[in-house]
């Protein structure tokens, strides 16, 4: 089989990888990290490892629409990026598929993973951010405007400030980012969402006991958001991924709780396969079906 190549833009990283089969492994990669000149040092990266290759996947933060980047403030230069143009000027003829980093990882678990085989299902992203992806036969949903499952803007208190306000509710509450920020500020030293994860589940206060307090309403709104979600969308698996499922031991329990108690038809709920390496694998996934199809 053709070699393929996979580029991932997250909000702190890229990664440029290629495969020779089509499976969960990837051949060879670098690791950049963002900032200016993001897109022409990946594409420089890409070059050194695969130059002709058979396809290319490409998973971005964000959204596409109207041929630009959107809802990507974090990357330098990327809000507003002509994405799809600058690659078809790289790379010509070669086929190019471009989705959102949560879709592309979905696209892998759908290919590979925990969503083999699943018609109606919902892929759930805990990360630095939070958002989901929506399949429905077997494939993911784009929606309208390529945003399906941008659950970080949903509100939790009606009339709270949203997106028109430069604001995303949900996320600021229940991101790993959020919870990061918000332990810092209760503990005045620097925390992740691990180290509060951690504290929680051994009991231990650190001298402020609003810490479980902190955890436990951050995973209650997550349950209520979710099960909000599969009440609405009916789907057969909930398939969980992304950093913050170094917990899962906390976050999977409270999940399949609130599912059972809200959910008329709850869903089976999954650990995804794929974790770190997520969004590559679903550039690397896009990329062997726009071969296939080409």
């Amino acid at each position: 089989m053709s070699r393929v190549l996979g580029i991932d833009v997250g909000g702190t990283k890229v990664a440029v990888g290629v495969s020779s089969s089509d499976g969960p492994e990837i051949a060879e990669r670098i690791r950049l990290d963002t900032g200016s000149g993001t897109l022409e040092r990946a594409l420089a990266a890409a070059r050194g490892l695969d130059g002709a290759p058979a396809a290319v996947g490409f998973s971005t933060c964000g959204v596409i629409r109207d041929g630009r980047v959107r809802l990507a403030p974090n990357v330098p230069g990327w809000e507003g990026l002509e994405l799809p143009r600058l690659l078809r000027e790289e790379y010509g003829a070669i086929p190019v598929a471009i989705d959102n980093d949560v879709k592309a990882a979905a696209a892998a678990e759908l290919r590979w993973g925990a969503l083999r085989g699943v018609s109606a299902g919902v892929y759930l992203n805990l990360g630095t951010g939070l958002a989901a992806a929506l399949v429905v036969n077997g494939q993911v949903v784009s929606g309208a405007h390529g945003a399906a499952g941008e659950i970080g803007y949903l509100q939790a208190i009606p009339g709270e400030p949203a997106f028109a306000d430069g604001h995303v509710p949900l996320e600021e509450r229940v991101s790993g980012a959020a919870l990061a920020a918000r332990g810092t500020a209760l503990l005045g030293r620097e925390t992740t969402a691990a180290d509060l994860f951690a504290l929680f589940a051994a009991d231990v206060s650190d001298g402020t006991p609003d810490v479980a307090g902190l955890v436990d309403e951050a995973l209650g709104l997550l349950a209520m958001s979710v099960a909000n979600l599969c009440a609405t969308f009916d789907p057969e698996c909930l398939v969980v991924g992304g950093g913050m499922m170094g917990a899962a031991d906390l976050i999977m329990p409270r999940l399949t709780a609130e599912l059972r108690r809200a959910v008329p038809f709850p869903p089976e709920i999954r650990p995804a396969r794929f974790t770190d390496d997520a969004p590559l694998l679903g550039a690397l996934a896009l990329a062997h079906a726009a071969s296939q199809s080409s």
